[in-house]
């Protein structure tokens, strides 16, 4: 199986595993900056050079040498899955995506007719019922990750433990894993603890959201949109995410982690 979602460094300085919606696009400009001392010109999500990727098939024999061996500083972030599967409904199904339209082509009239979700468009100001759809998006993602109908699950809202796992059990290990919530000190722990050819100074990096701008605002806080059944499916579909990354399952109005990520416990748990 490898290693997929894995990026690193051309100089090997770090190796990070990708979890979709979790600061991934400041994270691989970062990388990229280190090594080249500027930012790709573009979504970093689609640079096929400057930085090795899985992906490309090229860079598998680099990536997978250096994992196994364990040569370098190999990271990776989460997310509160609250915010985490609220942001995918508003990029992935609410959003536009670059290219102008509509992510995976007939995924939203699917959601209209099976479920009901309503998204607006850009033509009316994206005006809908955000809280009404997101619950019924949520029922969806539910049923694409418990049963895999009427899709396999998207890697935007599958668990980030699942993410993360396939790196451990194909032979990887982690030195740090961090929280978007914190990202300059968690990053920064990467940076120091990394040789970079060119300096990165966290504080005059810019945030590099690709899906901002691209759809509706979100209008009404977190725990706003999460009742009591939102609550019980977000339980079932991240139960693992919020035990392992210590976040606040009981209160989603409260985005920051309960507690310090135990590597130990991760690596054992995902490791299995």
């Amino acid at each position: 199986m490898g290693f997929p979602g894995t990026w690193m460094t051309e100089s090997e300085s770090m190796v990070y595993r990708v979890v979709p919606k979790c600061a991934c696009s400041s994270i691989g400009q970062i990388m990229f900056y280190s090594d080249h001392g500027t930012f790709f010109d573009g979504d970093i999500h689609d640079a096929k050079e400057g930085l090795h990727k899985w992906a490309l098939e090229d860079s598998q024999p680099r990536i997978e040498a250096n994992v196994k061996a364990h040569k370098s500083y190999a990271f990776t972030c989460v997310r509160n899955p609250y915010t985490r599967i609220l942001s995918s409904f508003f990029d992935k199904i609410a959003g536009i995506q670059r290219n102008g339209k509509r992510y995976r082509g007939n995924l939203v009239p699917q959601l209209a007719q099976k479920y009901g979700v309503e998204v607006g468009s850009p033509e009316d100001d994206f005006a809908f019922d955000q809280v009404k759809s997101f619950r019924r998006f949520l029922l969806f993602a539910r049923d694409t990750i418990r049963w895999k109908k009427p899709m396999e699950p998207d890697i935007h809202w599958s668990a980030m433990s699942g993410h993360i796992s396939t790196y451990i059990c194909n032979g990887g290990r982690y030195d740090h894993i961090f929280f978007t919530e914190h990202f300059d000190d968690g990053m920064q722990t990467v940076l120091d603890n990394t040789k970079q050819k060119h300096k990165v100074d966290l504080k005059k990096i810019p945030r590099f959201n690709e899906s901002e701008g691209h759809g509706p605002k979100r209008l009404h806080p977190v725990e706003d949109y999460f009742d009591d059944l939102s609550m019980h499916l977000v339980w079932e579909i991240y139960k693992r995410d919020f035990q392992l990354f210590k976040y606040d399952f009981e209160n989603p109005g409260n985005k920051l982690p309960k507690g310090e990520i135990d590597l130990a416990e991760i690596h054992a748990k995902l490791g299995e």
